[in-house]
């Protein structure tokens, strides 16, 4: 690998890291799946579902059109009666936020859980006092196996079983006993998690493996590098929340010394006027092309960290579906557009199912993209909405590439700017910090 990179050259090396300098397979199922998976290394899960579920699309951006029902047989369902299957499994952790991993890695999180069981479980803590309805809640879940957290709450107002619980105070006990490995996601009906005690979703051989903190912070450096392509320490950082940046660079350092990391230098990675150290993965490629068009989740890997896609990509992008409505400068949800090895502009894509319709509720390009584009940007728009099951696009009259697009799909609809949408709120999954 050269010591030296462009950012045309960076860009490649990302996206290569990332699958995107592979051919799409005709007919993705759960072994490429399972390979995409393995190359991002986690998947993130959002509950906004407005073209979408986040999970979904990092896959579809990548593969093209699948069946997403394979991909809810290989994440959402962990066996029968709360035992695990014995492989190809993934389980629910905050590995970023919270994401799909695979349960082999369940070691891995221990010094995250041991974390958050010390930020949020000692003494004084809502936890600590709490220790009553803790108690009701894992002897519910010990005597009945996983439980969904309205299973729980219907059974306590019943009263058959124990006090009257509020549904709040079960489910924060339920997402702090998962934060600190007590409790697994056994799966999920619908979107709603089911919880169960570890020892009933995660093979005991996991649950009893010992990983120290500075050897799993070593191996999720060497697997954020290895996803990255080339990187910054901050990158590094991000990639699994990661927040002692000496253990980082400790970690770093200790890859360099054994050759899976090299420095480099990326053309216009500076800190005002020092280079912005840097590395590259040993297996890392530079593609001579990215032959890529496909739109990106906000919470796809290759934009999820804002500095980095800014550094990257000249791509400045805020989430606008929490912003009051006022304020809000592209729409409510916006994915980027991903064209070759750049991001050419942002789309807020809405499905409307009854009228089996993908609204472009806006569309905008970003600074000197050509007008070209557009007809790859179309192509995707179409590809996105064959993928949901829908029949028609149309396009609203917001944005400045709106009127690009409609000159490239003459058979689109066109509607006017849509009604604001109200601000959403971060649900109860998103309540706590990662530690």
């Amino acid at each position: 690998m050269k010591q030296q990179l462009s950012l045309p050259e960076a860009r490649r090396v990302a996206l290569a890291a990332q699958g995107f300098a592979r051919a799409r397979p005709e007919a993705p199922g759960t072994r490429q799946l399972n390979a995409a998976i393995a190359r991002m290394g986690v998947l993130q899960i959002d509950s906004v579902n407005v073209f979408a579920r986040s999970h979904y699309v990092p896959l579809f951006s990548r593969l093209g059109a699948y069946d997403t029902d394979d991909l809810d047989r290989l994440v959402l369902r962990h066996g029968v009666g709360g035992r695990p299957r014995s492989t190809g499994s993934y389980i629910e952790y905050l590995a970023h936020e919270a994401t799909f991993v695979p349960v082999e890695d369940w070691p891995l999180w221990r010094f995250r859980m041991d974390a958050m069981r010390a930020k949020y479980g000692g003494p004084g803590s809502w936890y600590a006092e709490n220790a009553a309805t803790v108690e009701w809640v894992r002897a519910e879940l010990a005597a009945r196996g996983p439980l969904r957290p309205a299973q729980i709450e219907s059974d306590a107002h019943r009263g058959t079983r124990g006090p009257w619980w509020d549904w709040d105070v079960v489910k924060r006990a339920l997402e702090l006993m998962w934060r600190f490995g007590e409790v697994a996601i056994a799966g999920r009906r619908g979107f709603e998690r089911r919880y169960g005690l570890a020892a009933d979703v995660v093979p005991g051989r996991l649950l009893d493996a010992e990983v120290s903190r500075d050897d799993a912070i070593r191996e999720l450096v060497r697997r954020a590098a290895r996803a990255s392509g080339v990187a910054a320490a901050s990158d590094l950082a991000d990639y699994h929340r990661i927040r002692d940046r000496r253990a980082v660079l400790a970690a770093v350092q200790d890859l360099v010394d054994q050759g899976e990391l090299a420095p480099v230098a990326v053309e216009a990675w500076d800190r005002g006027r020092a280079a912005l150290p840097a590395w590259v993965h040993r297996d890392a490629v530079i593609p001579r092309r990215i032959d890529a068009a496909t739109v990106l989740t906000p919470f796809d890997p290759v934009v999820w960290f804002r500095e980095r896609a800014e550094r990257l990509f000249g791509f400045d992008y805020r989430i606008e579906i929490y912003t009051p409505a006022h304020k809000r400068r592209f729409g409510y949800y916006s994915l980027p557009v991903l064209v070759g090895d750049r991001i050419v502009g942002r789309v807020d894509l809405k499905a409307d199912r009854p009228a089996s319709t993908l609204r472009v509720q806006s569309a905008w390009w970003e600074e000197g993209v050509p007008a070209a584009v557009a007809d790859r940007v179309a192509t995707a728009l179409r590809e996105a909405a064959a993928w949901q099951g829908l029949e028609r696009i149309s396009l609203s009259t917001w944005g400045d590439a709106t009127a690009d697009l409609a000159f490239v799909m003459p058979d689109a609809a066109r509607h006017e700017r849509p009604a604001v949408e109200p601000a959403a709120s971060p649900g109860d999954e998103d309540a706590l910090d990662v530690a």
